[in-house]
């Protein structure tokens, strides 16, 4: 090999690869640092492309399944409440039962009465309870939109017909359930349970009220087509006064006194039926068991969710994660060569002494 000054091929090429080295060793260096295959966009333009876009669809799934597990929520606080309304009405047929024996005097069901008013109270406290501000239950002339500054998931509203021919309205909150945000691709309606007609008992036993009375409560009826003036089917009578606080249909003030008390409730136990209690305790038993089936579906598809956000994850992961044991190799693989490199650099950049010593 020639000994020459002017250039000195030999160091540039150790230098070269001292640079080459150093390059690769900070990379490697940066890989296991961050736990990232994918440094830089420079690493796999492509593969950051698409981990970009499973990343951004994995926080839309994180954030479906949090909604999904409120609505479940939501359902849960729901039905705690229909449990009370359960109870509530099944003790209130119990009174109603006993006030038929023939040998309770006037007081007696007079104080069976007393209880009857104080729980016909909780269940008008019932109908007003929420799940962080959302109302559980509706009636009929709640608002089938919601309007600005409310810009929650409007309140849809449709027509039904009981097994008795009656229409009545439902109402439902929709909750999406994929990551795109699609209706069509799948959503679940949460029943917000029209507690107005669950407890409607359509007229009451007028044999306990006087015939006057009985009188207005049949006119007021007949007058009203049993529509109100909003178009929506009037449940008339209903207990715990879950209608909008509104007494039912009886215009003339002292009729009214005498089937209400001054704060809206039915006076007497004797005013429902036997059979009025039955219906309205089938219609607790149909609106928990929709209730059960939301939450059965709700829970099908927040384990779909979760088998799908793994799936991301690993998805996501295979391409952006850096293999540590791999990377630990080759950061070793070139800490070696950086270090051999510079010896290397040191060692060329000595040829150009050798020539000097020639001369000298």
């Amino acid at each position: 090999m020639p000994i020459t000054v002017n250039s000195n091929t030999t160091a540039t090429t150790a230098s070269f690869n001292l640079s080459h080295a150093n390059t690769a060793l900070r990379k490697s260096l940066s890989r296991l640092s961050s736990g990232k295959r994918i440094v830089s966009p420079a690493d796999d333009a492509g593969g950051l492309a698409v981990a970009y876009k499973l990343n951004s669809k994995l926080s839309r799934t994180e954030a479906v399944r949090h909604n999904v597990q409120n609505g479940l929520s939501y359902l849960q606080v729901q039905d705690g409440a229909m449990t009370t309304v359960a109870k509530v009405v099944d003790r209130m047929s119990e009174l109603r039962t006993m006030a038929s024996d023939v040998t309770k005097n006037t007081q007696d069901v007079e104080n069976y009465s007393k209880e009857f008013i104080e729980l016909q109270r909780q269940l008008s406290q019932v109908h007003r309870e929420k799940f962080n501000g959302i109302s559980l239950f509706a009636i009929s002339s709640s608002l089938a939109v919601n309007t600005p500054p409310d810009l929650r998931p409007q309140l849809s509203k449709a027509d039904a017909v009981d097994d008795s021919g009656n229409t009545y309205q439902t109402f439902s909150r929709q909750i999406l359930t994929t990551a795109d945000g699609v209706a069509a691709d799948g959503n679940v309606s949460l029943n917000v349970i029209n507690l107005q007609h669950v407890l409607s008992l359509g007229g009451i036993d007028t044999r306990f009220i006087t015939t006057d009375t009985a009188t207005q409560i049949a006119t007021d009826r007949a007058n009203t087509g049993n529509i109100d003036g909003s178009g929506n089917t009037r449940n008339f009578f209903n207990l715990g006064n879950v209608n909008g606080g509104n007494k039912d249909d009886i215009t003339v003030q002292a009729r009214e006194d005498e089937v209400y008390t001054s704060d809206g409730f039915l006076k007497s136990i004797m005013f429902v039926s036997v059979g009025s209690f039955t219906s309205i305790i089938e219609r607790i038993a149909d609106a928990r068991a929709e209730n059960g089936a939301e939450q059965s579906r709700l829970g099908m598809v927040d384990s779909l969710l979760m088998q799908n956000q793994t799936n991301l994850e690993a998805a996501h992961g295979r391409i952006m994660d850096a293999d540590v044991a791999l990377e630990s190799s080759r950061f070793a693989r070139q800490n070696v060569l950086v270090q051999s490199s510079a010896a290397m650099v040191a060692q060329a950049n000595q040829l150009t002494s050798i020539a000097l010593q020639l001369l000298g």
